[in-house]
């Protein structure tokens, strides 16, 4: 038999690029989802469960009905300035989600997890690249619990036996290179995305939050990470966490360990699609670090896990036909 995972969170943009992943590993993932930001039509490798990840009762059910061994958590809220506006909405949805699971865990008897978590945790770092042994100091409530939820984690590794695996991962980007999935958020926020739409003529510009920070164009800069890659990431921790001892807990970034400021970004997308950017500056916006780098050498240590796909532009290239754009040849793009 398949060995069985229970992705909450699976109809959204990263989960469901998990569970493709997990389904050409060769296992059966079953997603967890409320749909209030996921996709029905995301949701094709395994049953839907439609049920919110706070609900303890629903999520034993489901973890029992199916014969679940690991469960890999996505299902949170993850905007940082939305966070900044509606803190008590965070808490409430990602701490008490992750009560909620791990309550759900202990009665059905799953001791294995593999969390999806965030940069935001390091808030402003003390050097870059950012390692994980680097002091932990959020800057806004994204990034508050997510390491909450980390160290829920870890207090219940110790008391529980549970083994798991927390991925801190910079920026997501990029879609399904095979088109199957896409990236598709109501509102977007993200800015590759932001990005290609105003480069499509869907939105009048792009808003461009902050000038002035001490980067070299004045911008934000970023590490960008394909979603192909971070779904591979996700299959090497659960490959990780299926083979460790009880108790045993890991925490790794995921990134390239390349930055792009936001400027940088909307000269790939107009080199990639051949299309003009509109653009136009905007005051900083709370909660945003100048610049976040990971250094993802643990990763490849403890998981065997390197991006396959690491360039800014075929991230571009491979989100833009969402957005109904053609790309560049690919000689144009590597010679432009």
């Amino acid at each position: 038999m398949k060995p069985v995972v229970l992705v909450t969170g699976g109809a959204g943009f990263i989960g469901s690029h998990a569970c493709k992943s997990l389904a050409e590993a060769g296992a059966q993932p079953i997603v967890l989802d409320n749909l209030s930001t996921g996709h029905v039509d995301a949701v094709k490798w395994g049953p839907l469960v439609r049920a919110d990840v706070r609900d303890r009762d629903a999520v034993a059910k489901a973890l029992r009905d199916h014969g679940v061994q690991t469960v890999m958590h996505f299902a949170a809220s993850a905007y940082v300035g939305q966070s900044m506006q509606e803190p008590a909405l965070y808490y409430d949805n990602n701490v008490g989600g992750m009560l909620g699971l791990l309550a759900a865990c202990r009665e059905a008897g799953v001791r294995q997890v593999v969390l999806s978590s965030s940069c935001a945790i390091y808030g402003i770092p003390d050097g870059l690249p950012i390692t994980e042994d680097m002091p932990q100091r959020p800057i806004n409530p994204y990034g508050w619990t997510k390491l909450i939820c980390e160290q829920m984690l870890a207090d219940h590794a110790r008391a529980y036996g549970l083994s798991y695996v927390a991925l801190r991962y910079f920026n997501a980007a990029g879609a399904d290179p095979d088109g199957v999935l896409s990236e598709r958020h109501d509102p977007e926020t993200h800015l590759i995305p932001l990005a290609l739409m105003a480069a499509a003529g869907q939105i009048e510009r792009l808003d461009v939050m902050g000038s002035d920070y001490d980067t070299p164009d004045g911008t934000c800069i970023r590490d960008y990470i394909h979603v192909a890659d971070l779904a591979a990431a996700h299959v090497a921790a659960w490959r990780y966490v299926r083979a460790s001892a009880p108790g045993e807990a890991l925490a790794v970034n995921l990134g390239t360990g390349k930055g792009a400021s936001v400027l940088e970004v909307i000269e790939t997308v107009q080199r990639v699609t051949g299309r003009k950017v509109p653009y136009e500056m905007r005051d900083r916006r709370p909660g945003d670090p100048a610049i976040l780098l990971a250094d993802a050498s643990k990763a490849r240590h403890a998981l065997g896990f390197l991006p396959t796909r690491p360039d800014l532009a075929v991230m571009v290239r491979d989100a833009a036909p969402s957005f109904g754009l053609e790309v560049c040849d690919a000689q144009q793009i590597q010679h432009a």
